[in-house]
């Protein structure tokens, strides 16, 4: 028997985990809205006749974001056998609000009562017997982190399949008489499997509805009538009459069958007291984030990553190349191919692996403990003083393992233009790739513990100087969208969910260290082992005869302002464009890394070719300018319009640029007490642009009478 199951639910509700837990997947796990915004397919473990699709977890079916489209899109239009709605025990009504909806869409549907060990745990009652009775269709407990009763919540809704179903009794007579009229009167909807639930959204006037079905003038005149005698009669607005509606039964449904064994402030609630106050907050997450690096960078990067890119990769794996190429008698070119080329170039870059493996782990361990969900809450007020909306720094937080996940979260903004804004500037945090570049000019400056959470909190200065700037052009407009945000309870990680998604980031890593990391190596070896002529050299004899070196110094000039104009930089900078962590490989290529020698030499070449300030010029410029290719592609199809995308593109360059030309022409006078120049002027110049484009007041903020402006 095939049989496809719809998993649906509320953000946090649980349901990615489930879904890991049926179908064995590594679907990322998270604490805040946005991690899903795909549909993700998968077949259960004990039956491959039953696909399970999970939706993004969304709080309605109202089309106000991106994930809701999805969802309800693959609800109305796709073949689903049954929908199991994951309902979070904890926080019963909150979710009985989407099930409500999910009833009337003319598909079997079983509510999976989440989380029912948190409600044991805390004693509360929950009358399952009286819930199924009032909401007419079956409820299952289960518990998907612990996989308490998943198996039989597939065999429940397996047998569901083909059944005829009954939507939820949430109106009353006094509104039900006007959705039947609805019904009655629009010819093309009913023999519609969801009739039932267009003809309410017909009611609350759902534009996209309207747009999708096949109705008439005349049906249209008619269904304007009627809710304009339902407005009358209600004085509300036919979405306001229906969502008032919706909470009313919701609220009758669990006050008669949810007993809350204690009352008062949770263990919880206790925690965010603390660590959300509105002076002690940001403080502690400063501590926490700083910590975090410290660990990864330092008492990591220390003895283990010594070992592992020191004396492993950096001895024994070249150590073992060179006696098995001259056991066989290996060319030279062969053997620059394999030990430089290949060993150097992805080699530089998995020296680094300890360091953001450890980085992933501990990011994990605060996601599922629940606290980067409070970053969010946190960063919220900070960012509304500035126009902001915390949903926007939701994406920014994600991409901090990886910018495409986090470009794709944008997609739980409602409002277009701050999803715009955001898209434009989720990749300023340094993802972990960027980490790499962090990292390897960390281990040359001893490891200073304020160095690598410089850059975490450079990226988030970044996004609030882009979004105080861009907030007051034409283009962005607006008043930030608000933000709601179930704040998960406190509890232990799991280790399964902690483990799946360091792996998962590790593995992801480590894949593309095998694939176009290789690739760039190959290439950058070949242009630097050969002349423009074609003549193979050996690049530590005659660098300067290379092609890279060539074509490095025919654009060095571009950088030159920025403090790293040599040919060496500016080539890692351009194959950094391909992966930021081509920029280790190529220093560790040029450097012979691979060959004859180790990490020191690596610090060799970067000392003798940067200062002070040139170093954070370089890292800063690579962290905010424009991301990979693979990033680039995510931002091309989440704006949707070439237009869009090329002025992210411009924008990520210029930002880029004038901030690191900034920090290297005015950081040389103060620090390596340079003398004042043409240059300097010019950055300070632009520095007083910054100034007045941050503080010069918004024309355009709420109550201006100036038009909207769109790019389509």
């Amino acid at each position: 028997m095939n049989i496809t199951i719809a998993l649906a639910g509320n953000p946090n509700s649980g349901k990615s985990t489930l879904f890991n837990a049926l179908t064995g997947s590594n679907q990322y796990v998270g604490n805040w809205p946005g991690v899903t915004v795909e549909k993700k397919t998968g077949l259960y473990k004990k039956d491959k006749d039953v696909a399970i699709t999970d939706l993004p977890g969304i709080y309605s079916l109202s089309p106000y974001t991106l994930e809701e489209v999805v969802s309800r899109d693959y609800l109305i239009n796709e073949k689903v056998d049954v929908i199991v709605d994951v309902v979070d025990g904890t926080n019963i009504e909150r979710n009985l609000y989407l099930a409500t909806q999910l009833s009337e869409l003319g598909i079997p549907l079983v509510i999976a009562l989440n989380m029912m060990d948190v409600v044991r745990k805390n004693k509360d009652h929950i009358d399952v017997a009286q819930i199924e009775k009032r909401i007419g269709c079956k409820v299952v407990e289960i518990s998907a982190l612990k996989g308490e009763n998943i198996d039989h919540l597939v065999e429940v809704a397996k047998s569901f399949k083909g059944q005829k179903t009954e939507e939820m009794k949430t109106f009353g007579e006094d509104v039900e008489k006007y959705l039947t009229e609805i019904e009655e009167t629009v010819d093309s909807i009913k023999n519609h499997k969801s009739r039932r639930w267009i003809a309410i959204k017909l009611f609350e006037n759902d534009e996209k509805i309207r747009g999708e079905i096949k109705i008439t003038a005349e049906e249209e005149r008619k269904v304007d009538a009627i809710i304009a005698r339902a407005e009358e009669e209600f004085d509300d607005d036919g979405e306001g009459i229906i969502t008032d509606a919706r909470y009313d039964y919701v609220a009758q449904v669990t006050k008669d069958t949810v007993k809350k064994a204690r009352a008062g402030m949770t263990r919880s609630d206790k925690i965010d007291k603390i660590v959300t106050n509105r002076f002690l907050a940001i403080p502690i997450f400063v501590v926490v984030m700083t910590l975090i690096y410290l660990v990864a960078v330092k008492f990591v990067g220390g003895p283990i990553n010594d070992w592992w890119a020191d004396e492993f990769l950096g001895e024994t794996v070249p150590g073992f190349l060179d006696e098995f190429l001259e056991s066989h008698g290996a060319s030279p070119m062969v053997s620059s191919l394999l030990a430089n080329g290949i060993v150097g170039g992805v080699g530089a870059v998995l020296g680094f692996l300890p360091v953001i493996a450890t980085l992933f782990l501990l990011v994990s361990i605060l996601e599922d403990v629940g606290y980067m969900a409070r970053i969010a809450f946190i960063l919220d007020r900070i960012f509304r003083k500035f126009g902001l909306s915390g949903k926007s720094f939701i994406p920014i937080l994600i991409g901090t393992g990886c910018s495409i996940p986090g470009v794709m979260g944008t997609r739980t903004i409602e409002n277009e233009n701050d999803r715009k804004m955001t898209i434009t500037v989720a990749s300023f945090m340094p993802c972990g790739a960027k980490t790499e570049i962090i990292a390897m000019f960390g281990a040359i400056l001893g490891g200073v513990w304020w160095y690598a959470p410089l850059w975490y909190f450079a990226g988030i200065l970044a996004v609030i100087i882009s979004g105080v700037i861009l907030k007051k052009t034409r283009r962005f407009q607006g008043d930030p969208a608000p933000f709601v945000m179930e704040l998960p309870e406190y509890h232990a990680p799991s280790l399964s969910n902690v483990g799946k998604a360091t792996l998962h980031r590790c593995k992801a890593f480590i894949i593309k260290a095998g694939t176009l990391i290789l690739l760039c190596s190959l290439i950058i070896w070949a242009l630097q082992s050969f002349t423009t002529s074609g003549e193979f050299i050996d690049f530590n004899e005659d660098a300067q005869e290379s092609i890279l070196s060539f074509v490095g110094k025919k654009v060095a000039f571009i950088f030159a302002p920025l403090g790293f104009g040599d040919w060496m930089a500016t080539v890692a900078t351009f194959f950094g464009l391909a992966a930021k962590e081509v920029v280790v490989s190529t220093y560790g290529i040029v450097a012979g890394l691979g060959a004859e020698a180790d990490a020191d030499t690596l610090k060799d070449v970067i000392l003798a070719n940067f200062d002070k300030v040139s170093m954070f010029s370089f890292i800063l410029f690579n962290q905010l300018t424009i991301p990979c290719f693979a990033a680039l592609g995510a931002i091309k199809e989440e704006m949707g319009s070439a237009k869009w995308f090329r002025f992210a593109l411009l924008y990520q360059l210029c930002f880029s640029y004038s901030i690191a030309f900034m920090v290297y022409q005015i950081g040389s006078v103060l620090v390596l007490k340079t003398a004042f120049n043409v240059a300097t002027a010019i950055a300070c110049v632009i520095f007083a642009g910054y100034m007045y484009l941050l503080f010069r007041p918004n024309k355009y903020k709420k109550g201006s009478l100036e038009p909207n402006y769109s790019v389509k």
